[in-house]
């Protein structure tokens, strides 16, 4: 495409016309001087009643001025009488720091199992690229991961897992990182 030279173009001489302008007796009626000068005399009317109500407030304030104003006691003006004092608050007997050091409490032989270790479980696909892509995926946010092969009654599968973790808050602690970083949907069990 060629290049113009909209500089030394000359200026259009005629206009076109808007087709948006209405035309005929519409354009007569819309161009009538009635409308801002409605507009006009409601504006002065709003100004001048305002300005009627201020003056009106200034004569006003004058006669509230000589005004005094008196305050009289109610019609039923009785003094408060003491019927009947309150009881005194009564002492409370704690039989509980008495009784404390005196109690034995049995506590039996119990022993912590611990679980085991840990293992989080991220993903597993048909595909072993993909498994590879996943892991690679979380190498980058700073832990790392093992592909296993799983062969089963409905096929080979690659699962992709983290771990083993001494226990079940350092495996929540990776879980959280990894969603963290847009990877959800990993399940911790215990080892097997």
């Amino acid at each position: 495409m060629a290049h113009q030279d909209y500089v030394a173009r000359p200026r259009a001489t005629k206009k076109k016309k808007n087709p948006y302008k209405p035309k005929g007796k519409k354009a007569v009626a819309n161009n009538s001087g009635f409308k801002p000068v409605f507009i006009g005399l409601i504006i002065v009317a709003i100004i001048s009643t305002f300005a009627y109500f201020l003056f009106s407030l200034k004569n006003n304030a004058s006669d509230v001025e000589g005004l005094e104003i008196k305050l009289s006691e109610p019609a039923n003006s009785t003094e408060y009488v003491e019927e009947d004092p309150l009881p005194e608050p009564p002492t409370e007997d704690w039989s509980y720091f008495k009784n404390l050091p005196e109690k034995d409490v049995a506590v039996g032989d119990y022993d912590v199992k611990e679980s085991g270790p840990y293992q989080m479980q991220c993903a597993s696909f048909r595909n072993q690229n993909d498994a590879e892509k996943l892991k690679a995926k979380i190498a980058f946010t700073g832990l790392s991961s093992t592909v296993r092969k799983s062969v089963g009654s409905n096929g080979t599968w690659y699962k992709v897992v983290l771990g083993p973790f001494e226990r079940k808050r350092q495996a929540e602690s990776a879980k959280h990182k990894l969603k963290r970083n847009k990877i959800n949907g990993c399940q911790i069990w215990l080892w097997t």
